[in-house]
């Protein structure tokens, strides 16, 4: 068989500049109307047994370039079972190795997370007894945006993910969340849903996760710096949760995230608002204290520098809604790298690990929940 590469698939992204037998020089493709790129993920067909050298030529001119040092790709050839692979950069490169045992193997920049696969999470999950369903709006595709609601509590939760709809982990997160919250049989998820009531979004950007891309919706805008001001034609994801979050309220809202560069897991607040309440902030330290404490995979000495008093970017999810609704908020950040507190040499940072890290948020959740404050909107 010849050798062939294709990323022609939902949240596939890859372009073939040349292929010298089994030697392969590739492209990322940016996102639509926009710079950034990143994500990568495509197949290879054609290779049984035979040692693959692939080589990303414009990885020095990728949004994060210093997210490739130590950085392995990974691969699977069941689509399932997703593990590292030879990986090293150079002289502005990126060269992945590996010798595919059958005759199709993928490769991605993380364990990717279908559009396909978040549809049956959300039929899965909206199944469940006492699991609502909502449709915020749409994109600019026309996709749903899709919010799954549970609890009986006065206390709004909001947890959303994948803005960045490369940051696969943080959809992987969710369906940890999502599965952990609706397990009849478990203790903190039956206190939590008693407490408060809880408004899921697992992905933020279902256009841009379709058409492969890292950072942007379709018409290239980065949903990370649209809080502010979301307008229907440039971020109409943004401004129908937000919309619905002015309707409902916001007690406690955490967006999750993957970072590129940073090989750890971290939570960064909102420190710099406007006239930032003391007990507020003192509530994101704590729940940051309990997790570093509880779980070995979080970690509280490595991550973003803190924004000085009042020049917070209110753009940025985190930052707008601790200052629109005086609401607990934070960023989960997870790595692409492998954890270098806790490595695994075998699948780095992965889908299953994003998903246990969603339990330990649940629990340190539950052991904080009357702590957090009441909007009363929720009772309206």
């Amino acid at each position: 068989m010849t050798i062939q590469i294709n990323a022609a698939f939902d949240g596939g992204n890859i372009h073939v500049v040349e292929q010298d037998g089994n030697r392969l020089y590739l492209e990322i493709i940016k996102d639509n109307q926009s710079d950034f790129f990143q994500w990568f993920y495509f197949k290879v067909t054609g290779a049984k047994d035979q040692a693959l050298e692939i080589v990303i030529t414009n990885a020095s001119d990728s949004a994060f370039p210093a997210g490739w040092p130590d950085y392995q790709a990974r691969v699977s050839e069941d689509r399932k079972d997703w593990q590292v692979t030879e990986t090293d950069y150079r002289d502005g490169m990126l060269t992945i190795r590996y010798q595919p045992r059958s005759n199709i193997a993928y490769f991605a920049y993380f364990a990717p997370y279908s559009m396909e696969r978040h549809h049956d999470l959300i039929a899965r999950i909206s199944g469940k007894e006492g699991v609502g369903y909502e449709e915020l709006g749409k994109t600019l595709d026309g996709q749903t945006m899709d919010c799954l609601t549970m609890g009986e509590g006065k206390r709004s939760i909001w947890l959303i993910a994948r803005q960045h709809p490369g940051e696969t982990m943080a959809e992987w997160w969710m369906e940890g969340a999502l599965e952990r919250l609706t397990d009849e049989n478990d203790s903190v998820a039956r206190l939590l849903r008693q407490k408060a009531r809880f408004h899921i979004v697992p992905n933020m950007n279902p256009d841009g996760s379709c058409r492969g891309h890292l950072r942007t919706n379709a018409c290239g805008a980065n949903l990370n710096r649209e809080w502010a001001e979301p307008t229907a034609s440039r971020s109409p994801e943004v401004l129908a949760v937000r919309n619905h979050m002015d309707k409902i309220g916001v007690d406690f809202v955490m967006d999750v995230h993957g970072d590129e560069a940073i090989p750890h897991v971290f939570l960064a607040g909102f420190e710099g608002i406007p006239d930032l309440d003391k007990a507020q902030d003192k509530l994101f330290r704590r729940f940051r204290n309990k997790l570093a404490k509880y779980s070995p995979d979080f970690q509280r000495s490595e991550g973003y520098e803190n924004d000085e008093p009042g020049q917070a970017n209110l753009a940025l999810a985190t930052n707008q809604l601790a200052y629109r609704y005086k609401a607990v908020s934070m960023t989960l950040e997870m790595p692409f790298k492998d954890h270098d507190d806790m490595p695994d040499f075998k699948r780095a940072w992965s889908p299953e690990r994003s998903k246990h890290l969603a339990h330990d948020c649940l629990a340190i959740l539950a052991e904080m929940i009357d702590q957090l404050p009441v909007s009363g909107k929720e009772l309206g």
